[in-house]
């Protein structure tokens, strides 16, 4: 019997999105438990909980904790010298791997202490560029990715080169696993770890490589549409199959199903806003002030997706110029990630 797709017939109502959080600094990334405590990147240099009872206390070292309000022109256009976390990974242990946007390289962060240790800022002899996301598999390895390492990054967008570039990290050390990637931005396996899939937001569209058991990346494919209406971003894939994306700048939700088909979750957009920034980015000549106008309101710059909650049904929207985060339900759970599964 074939089961229907359970987000075919639903849709998402405006009085049905819910908000926790406040005082947030760029919420990039988030990251459940299924107790229902969240762990949010945070511009400050660390990571903030959230716990059950929406308490908030930032995970930091000191030098860093005392940043203060987040400016969007110098700390994340030009990104040089301050520390900005963007991607987090939890350990087994409940610290966090950080990919510091700021920094450009690749950190833990201890949660009992808060002091951070850097684990690479180089890569074979040269500086790492724009770290966006790590991931760790079930054999324990680091796999992150590099945006671009341009400066500043922003450049990437309107240029040919695809700079950006997976890696990863093993009992062997550092090494790239595949490049010449658009905007090197989240990843994701699928459960059996078969194939992993990539953001590559300056292409506008997701491929996927095929992992072997040393951890080599082959038969590279896109998945889905060729170029998707936006910026894809974050992503997470739903137990149905179905890989929920977010579409930076025009704020939009959607997801592409088994058989590689858009469905539109969330309009969050300007449509006049969309279309000069569409008419930019095909002329390449988009500039942060076009980028920043076509933004929304419940998740400025929509960045990621995270499912939660005790029955992993519950949406977390993580963004770049947000201040709170966005949470509402969904008809299907998600997929269960490592630190899920890990005691």
């Amino acid at each position: 019997m074939t089961v229907e797709n359970p987000l075919k017939n639903w849709s998402l109502r405006l009085e049905d999105i819910e908000f926790i959080g406040e005082g947030l600094q760029r919420p990039e990334c988030i990251v459940a438990q299924p107790d229902g405590t969240l762990w949010v990147a945070d511009a400050r240099g660390g990571v903030m909980k959230i716990d059950t009872d929406r308490n908030q206390s930032l995970i930091a070292p000191d030098v860093v904790a005392a940043h203060g309000d987040f400016n969007f022109e110098d700390r994340y256009v030009k990104a040089q010298g301050a520390s900005l976390p963007n991607g987090l990974a939890l350990t087994d242990e409940g610290d966090f791997i950080i990919c510091n946007w700021g920094l450009d390289r690749i950190e833990k962060l201890y949660k009992a202490t808060g002091k951070v240790e850097v684990l690479y800022d180089q890569l074979n002899g040269r500086p790492l560029g724009k770290t966006n996301f790590p991931l760790i598999d079930s054999k324990g390895r680091i796999w992150f990715t590099v945006t671009t390492t341009m400066q500043p990054w922003t450049e990437s967008i309107n240029s040919d080169e695809l700079d950006g570039y997976i890696g990863v990290i093993d009992e062997q050390g550092i090494r790239i696993a595949a490049d010449h990637i658009g905007g090197a931005n989240e990843i994701r396996f699928d459960d059996q770890e078969e194939w992993l899939y990539v953001v590559e937001s300056n292409v506008r569209h997701i491929s996927r490589f095929r992992v072997a058991e040393d951890g080599t990346l082959s038969d590279r494919e896109i998945y889905g549409p060729e170029e998707l209406d936006g910026f894809p971003d974050g992503f997470a894939f739903d137990v149905y199959g179905n890989l929920w994306v977010t579409l930076v700048m025009v704020d939009k939700l959607i997801a592409i199903t088994p058989e590689q088909d858009v469905i539109t979750i969330l309009d969050d957009s300007n449509p006049s806003a969309n279309a000069l920034l569409n008419q930019h980015y095909r002329s390449k000549t988009l500039t942060p002030e076009i980028m920043q106008a076509s933004r929304g309101t419940l998740a400025p710059w929509m960045a990621s997706i995270t499912f939660g909650g005790k029955d992993l049904k519950t949406v977390y929207l993580g963004s770049l110029q947000g201040t709170k985060i966005p949470y509402f339900r969904s008809p299907v759970a998600g997929q269960a990630l490592r630190h899920w599964k890990t005691p």
